[in-house]
Order: C-alpha cells, then structure tokens, then sequence
C-alpha cells in the first residue's frame, strides 16, 4: 500500500524532526489509533497502516533521505559542523563504534551525503576516520 500522503503530516511533524521527535510521534499515534484500542475497527486499522508506513520510512536514515530529496525537505544542510561533538553510532561497522571524537574538518558534501572527518583520542595520539552522515549522533554537552 503506497499512501500519497506526506509522512510528516501523517505523524504530526516537521521535517526537520530528529529520531527522537519522530519515535514519540510515532508512539503517541500508535497508543491512539491501534485497532485493539478502537473497536470503530476499519478506520482505525486504516490510521495505522499510515502512521506504521510513514514510521517505516521516517526512521531508517536511507530511506528517510531518498524519501526527503524528491520532496524538497532535504535542504542539503550538513548536520554537523567542525568542533562538534559526535559518537560513531552503534550500527556502524567501525572499529570506532561507540566512541566520542570531534568533527576535525568542514564536511565534504556528495550526491546523497556529508561526509565527516573524525578524530579521537587514542593513548594520547590523535586518530581520525571518516564517516558518513548517518553513522554519526550528536553528542550532547
């Protein structure tokens, strides 16, 4: 089932949502409208399949990218900037997986992406890797 809807829309969002923003959206909506909490049934059921599409495609990071640059919502703007802090995210296949490093360059835009020079501290030498957008989360200070 392919909704012409705008995902955003459907969870109550703005575009420029974090992962966060979009989890609870999607939360509170699924509480609200899940079939076994509306006996209305075909409604209900109806809500749900969107809220669970637009939920699918808003929280994968891929996804929500090749869903947001036909649109527009992408405003090509890097997520981060040089100095910022950032952990390698739990996903990633890096040796640097769940380590805080700081953003050592401005970031190198392609055609679907930025892409981030990293460095770490490692036993008082400095150690840098590159990563993309999407295996990066923002640290809070």
């Amino acid at each position: 089932m392919r909704s012409e809807q705008d995902h955003y829309e459907v969870l109550r969002i703005a575009p420029s949502a974090s992962a966060t923003e979009i989890k609870e959206a999607y939360r509170k909506l699924a509480f609200r409208y899940h079939p076994d909490r509306n006996k209305a049934g075909q409604a209900a059921s109806k809500k749900m399949k969107e809220i669970n599409e637009a939920y699918a495609i808003l929280s994968d990071p891929i996804k929500r990218r090749e869903y947001d640059i036909p649109r527009g919502y992408r405003g090509r703007v890097p997520k981060f900037e040089k100095g910022s802090k950032v952990k390698v995210s739990s996903s990633s296949a890096s040796p640097y997986r769940d380590r805080i490093g700081v953003v050592d360059k401005a970031p190198v835009k392609d055609t679907f992406r930025f892409w981030y020079t990293v460095r770490f501290a490692s036993k008082g030498l400095p150690a840098g890797s590159r990563f993309a957008e999407e295996e990066l989360e923002e640290v809070e200070d």
